[in-house]
């Protein structure tokens, strides 16, 4: 007597035990991108940030230059044209450096 799975079940169980571990792997493996740290970033690289075109980039650098170094992230919401909406996105992407960072 055969037993034959039936084809949901069996694509079930490749998924399951198969493709779905090494999709795990992968996910692990990916470096996560170093955060930008806008107490020394350049304008090029704050340029980079998603919502921060030039102009923005280049009020950080007045901000700081005229402030001296940001002691928080949230501080960037100081800056004119960076927002709640904006540092939303902004907030996982940027540090002010371990030797600034103060709670």
């Amino acid at each position: 007597m055969n037993r034959i799975l039936p084809k949901g079940l069996a694509l079930f169980l490749l998924v399951s035990f198969c493709i779905l571990p090494m999709v795990g792997l992968l996910a692990e493996a990916a470096p996560a991108p170093d955060k930008v740290n806008i107490n020394t970033a350049s304008l090029a690289e704050l340029d980079k940030l998603p919502r921060i075109g030039p102009k923005v980039a280049q009020r950080i650098l007045d901000y700081r230059k005229e402030h001296g170094p940001y002691k928080r992230v949230e501080d960037l919401m100081k800056v004119k044209g960076i927002g709640e909406k904006t540092f939303a996105r902004l907030r996982e992407l940027v540090t002010v450096g371990a030797e600034t960072q103060t709670k």
